[in-house]
């Protein structure tokens, strides 16, 4: 069975599978177009995932190109990034990067022929003028006072805006189709508008840029595209991408196909508001670890396997819908709980002394790197002075609490099992010291005649190295956050909580930039993609190891 059958049969590869057998298509070319205006968000990865996905199924191609029609936006920065995050999620694409900026002088001789058959004009109508002959869903459009313009004065003055007579926004190019269309798309829309500004590829060579609508069905053309999949919001936009490759003299005519957009709670995916966050210091960057960027979840430790998991899991479908985030959340879980090596972290540490343990022994423990896969071992140091986690004990707790309370004894985790007797607390009545005492008979084997109360992690005081722990969660507190007048109101104050003096075991020394691991206990942790290094060890919570928003949002 080949690897396109053993796919589920959505509506895309139906029909995929039904032009390869009729005959319309000998083989499958597929693109992603994105704009290098910003970072590739949660949204792209869907779209990224299908058309590569799809043209690897079918032995085809996808063609990665960047719509590069509006300099005033974009940055070879951005561009750079996309490249990047293709890649990361698995990906490759057919021979050379394409960008519409390549076409712009065929994309010009396309926009003349349109003039001189007398369905593009030259108009003078401001850019408000415009948006009002245009009407409303109500109410059709009106003509514009320019629109029976000669050819040749058309074909004139489009000449001069090329030549760069004419300042931004005194005129434009619009194609001549239906002003009383009942699909506003097809009211005469803008197809080149006058930009005097350096582009970041061409430079100064033009200062009259294509409509989006214009320029991506004759690039999807140029390229032999077979079928141009995108977004439901596209889905009006069809007539008009039909209509200029049926009216310019170009072989291939695409197929354009819309699927629902992935949208996944307690997150924005405009670009426009995820450059407010940047903008106005919400957030660290598009890489921040809270950001749904593919940069941000790479470096908090999402995998490329889990967010392409997530993305098989919600499907393609023309339903629109909201995925919530725990589905993404419980790919990565499942995806580092079997792949991610454990560790001990001891997060907010309080010291433990052993006072029957003598002061100058120092053994090492070996212990599992995984506790079902063959990741190999590592070693444990034991010392008479450790640390534990502060929220790990108490002087006093009923009979749920499962760990150290004075009188009371626990397993520290592949070693001892160790007994409360004393606490030391400074003036402010804070524990700065518990004194235990340990069973030197315990090591791999429990007590005889008793049973600890359970067993918490730990690391020796001696040999553990310190780190800079940080606690991300979701950026938004309510699921739709794009649904409130002021979404940057919906920030969740708690999104990252930074802990400044945790301690980690001695074998993440020398850990390479964005390593998962399981802090058994804690939660799923990666070595920070930038800041992390030997000397200065700072790593990005991935996951908690359960849901812990699944009750919160029961009860909203």
């Amino acid at each position: 069975m080949s690897e396109a059958a053993e796919k589920p049969k959505n509506f895309i590869r139906q029909i995929i599978e039904r032009d390869l057998a009729e005959g319309k298509h000998q083989s499958v070319a597929t693109r992603f177009p994105p704009e290098p205006n910003g970072y590739l968000h949660v949204g792209h990865a869907k779209s990224i995932c299908l058309n590569f996905g799809v043209a690897a199924n079918y032995q085809g191609t996808c063609n990665l190109r960047f719509d590069d029609t509006n300099p005033a936006k974009e940055e070879a920065a951005y561009a750079n990034a996309i490249e990047e995050d293709v890649r990361w999620l698995g990906f490759e694409w057919n021979q050379e990067i394409r960008h519409a900026s390549d076409y712009f002088e065929q994309l010009f001789q396309y926009a003349v022929e349109l003039v001189e058959k007398g369905l593009a004009y030259v108009d003078e109508l401001s850019p408000e003028q415009i948006r009002e002959y245009r009407g409303t869903f109500e109410v059709p459009g009106k003509n514009s006072p320019y629109r029976e313009r000669p050819v040749s004065e058309s074909l004139d003055l489009f000449q001069r805006m090329r030549a760069g007579e004419f300042a931004d926004g005194a005129m434009c190019l619009r194609a001549k189709i239906d002003m009383g269309s009942p699909n506003i798309n097809m009211r005469d829309p803008v197809i080149y508008r006058i930009k005097h500004q350096a582009h970041h590829r061409t430079g100064d060579a033009w200062c009259i840029y294509p409509m989006y609508d214009f320029t991506h069905c004759i690039s999807d053309a140029l390229e032999g595209i077979t079928h141009s999949l995108c977004t439901l919001e596209f889905e009006d936009h069809r007539p008009l991408y039909d209509w200029v490759l049926d009216n310019i003299s170009i072989d291939c005519h695409p197929q354009q196909i819309e699927f629902s957009r992935l949208n996944l709670e307690h997150t924005v995916t405009s670009k426009r508001k995820l450059n407010q966050l940047v903008v106005e210091g919400h957030v660290d960057g598009w890489d921040d670890p809270r950001m749904p960027t593919i940069s941000g979840m790479r470096r908090r430790g999402f995998t490329a396997a889990a967010i392409r998991d997530m993305c098989d899991r919600v499907g393609v479908t023309k339903k629109v819908n909201t995925t919530e985030m725990g589905v993404l959340e419980n790919c990565v879980r499942e995806d580092l709980d079997r792949n991610a090596k454990r560790a001990m972290a001891v997060l907010d540490p309080v010291k433990v002394i052993i006072s029957n343990y003598p002061e100058d022994k120092v053994e090492q423990l070996s212990a599992p790197n995984h506790p079902q896969q063959d990741m190999g071992q590592r070693t444990l140091f034991m010392s008479r002075e450790v640390y534990i986690d502060r929220a790990d004990f108490r002087e006093e707790a009923n009979k749920k609490y499962k760990r150290l309370v004075l009188g009371k004894e626990v397993r520290l985790r592949n070693s001892y099992v160790i007994q409360a007797n004393e606490v030391i607390k400074d003036e402010h009545g804070e524990i700065t010291t518990i004194i235990c005492s340990y069973d030197p008979d315990t090591l791999g084997k429990n007590p005889e005649g008793r049973k600890p109360k359970g067993v918490i992690h730990w690391v020796s005081a001696a040999h553990s190295l310190p780190a800079e722990i940080r606690l991300y969660d979701r950026l938004f507190n309510i699921p739709n956050p794009g649904s409130v007048d002021n979404f940057v109101s919906a920030i969740n104050p708690d999104s990252l909580t930074v802990l400044a003096h945790a301690r980690v075991e001695a074998s993440l020394a020398e850990v390479e930039p964005e390593t998962c691991f399981q802090f058994e206990r804690e939660g799923y942790f990666c070595a920070d993609r930038y800041e992390c290094k030997a000397g200065k060890l700072v790593f990005n919570r991935t996951v908690t190891l359960r849901d812990s928003w699944a009750k919160i949002e029961q009860k909203m």
